[in-house]
């Protein structure tokens, strides 16, 4: 039963996770409802996502093709970040992350609600930008890997805020963008994980199988929704789960 559980909750955080980032609120919880105690649940959804991130990418194929370039220019920036969040989650305390992500998720989901500002033409994620412009969205996006390798709640919507903001975009293509960074962060850290922490292997095929099912699936409704409701959606579910993580962290 456990393990059916497991995979249930896989296909719940592989969908959200491929559409808002938003996987860890379905599958940390069920690891935690099975026993697990939170350290080892912790590492154990990390190394299970990297089945979310291969759906993910595998669903996102279409909307890839244009942004080869800016990946494999940013890719270094989230294997570093991923790395990096790794060790801090191995070597320090977790209440300053806690206290901050409600914070960081409650401003990224106001700006996935706010509409963007005049007709501007939209571009398929090229980033042809000023190099300020670059460097300012690269470290944007080692800090939100760094929280991804450590923790992970929500960093997709953090990076899809960032995404929408800054390389104009579009839902799907952002969306796609953030898979494929977020996916290489996280596989990075599970790696890490595998060798140096207390992964429960049971339970990461249980949920793996499980978001590999529903993360292939959700680049399809990205893809087919209308963008402006799923946005609100992916919106209000942040702004709920910032107001969440608020209370835990301060009350």
């Amino acid at each position: 039963m456990d393990w059916l559980f497991l995979a249930g909750a896989g296909v719940l955080g592989g969908l959200t996770g491929s559409i808002a980032g938003l996987a860890s609120v379905a599958t940390y919880p069920a690891l935690l409802l099975v026993g697990l105690p939170p350290v080892t649940a912790n590492v154990t959804n990390t190394v299970a996502l990297v089945f979310n991130g291969v759906g993910s990418v595998w669903g996102s194929r279409p909307e890839l093709e244009g942004q080869q370039k800016w990946i494999m220019r940013i890719a270094p920036v989230a294997v570093l970040g991923g790395a990096a969040g790794a060790a801090l989650l191995l070597s320090t305390p977790a209440e300053g992350f806690e206290k901050v992500v409600p914070i960081l998720l409650g401003l990224a989901s106001a700006a996935i609600l706010l509409p963007r500002r005049g007709n501007r033409r939209v571009r398929v994620a090229d980033h042809q930008r000023h190099t300020a412009g670059v460097l300012l969205e690269s470290t944007a996006i080692f800090l939100i890997c760094i929280y991804g390798g450590y923790f992970g709640a929500a960093a997709g919507v953090l990076l899809l805020a960032l995404l929408l903001r800054a390389g104009h975009a579009t839902l799907a293509h952002a969306n796609a963008g953030k898979n494929v960074i977020l996916g290489i962060a996280n596989g990075v850290a599970a790696i890490i994980f595998a060798f140096l922490a207390p992964v429960h292997w049971p339970a990461v095929l249980a949920l793996g199988i499980g978001c590999l099912i529903g993360s292939r699936l959700g680049p399809i409704v990205v893809r087919h929704a209308p963008a402006a409701p799923l946005r609100a959606v992916i919106g209000v579910a942040g702004l709920a789960l910032a107001v969440k993580l608020g209370i835990d962290a301060y009350v």
